[in-house]
């Protein structure tokens, strides 16, 4: 039995040994084995064998979530948690993968004409800048339009998103996105660097997506540099404030 979760394993791949371990505390009691893979685009495949193969595939669900595979599982009007791909390549919107490939892969097109209603007249490449936005960041959507013959989805940020993104921006402390590796990794570099002091938070977003939020005072792009050689694999963003 083959259930695909909603996260990604790329990068430096450490996430295959985190999800590893949050499977057996997950299943550890229950009569099954299972192997961690992964699908196009990189999402999370996890195959389950055994006598609580049942069990055992719902309690996965119910943990990760599950991507919708078919275009046809998708419904207008509903959410659905994915990632931010291939930013500032359109100049038209910005797109999010939720995990559909068939009939064919597809993304959610965000448009240009919604995201400028929301945060004014500017092109795509300088709100992915200001908002610190990289490719994998999870988010969620509302889909607002599915097309079948053009096999074409459009969406807009769901009501928990947009008060996610406001907070980001508004609270006036630096923000580091990070994606491609494990909280682990980026606490060890911290540490390494002796900047964990400069760090008020760190979010888990996903399994190999951070968000560090630094204290008072202290600048995004500095932190980044420190830490930077030390996750070879990463990508970084940042939300800096004057």
């Amino acid at each position: 039995m083959e259930i695909v979760i909603l996260e990604k394993i790329y990068g430096d791949r450490s996430g295959f040994e985190k999800l590893n371990k949050k499977l057996k505390s997950l299943l550890g009691d229950l009569e099954v084995s299972w192997k961690i893979g992964i699908t196009q685009k990189q999402w999370a495949k996890i195959t389950v064998e055994g006598e609580d193969k049942e069990i055992s595939a719902n309690l996965i669900r119910e943990e990760f979530g599950e991507i919708p595979c078919k275009l046809s599982n998708v419904k207008e009007g509903d959410a659905y948690r994915g990632r931010f791909i291939d930013l500032g390549k359109v100049g038209y919107g910005v797109y999010v993968d939720i995990g559909v490939f068939s009939p064919a892969p597809k993304d959610v097109l965000v448009p240009l004409y919604y995201l400028k209603s929301l945060f004014g007249d500017k092109p795509v490449r300088q709100l992915i800048r200001e908002f610190g936005w990289i490719d994998y960041i999870p988010i969620e959507l509302e889909i607002t339009k599915v097309e079948f013959g053009t096999r074409e989805m459009e969406g807009k940020f769901s009501e928990r998103q947009l008060k996610q993104i406001e907070k980001w921006m508004s609270d006036g402390y630096d923000k580091i996105f990070i994606a491609g590796t494990i909280s682990e990794k980026v606490e060890e570099a911290l540490i390494e660097t002796g900047h964990s002091r400069d760090v008020k938070r760190l979010e888990e977003l996903g399994l190999m997506e951070i968000l560090l939020v630094l204290k008072k005072g202290t600048q995004a792009p500095g932190i980044i540099k420190e830490i930077g050689p030390y996750l070879k694999a990463a990508v970084f963003g940042a939300i800096k404030f004057e």
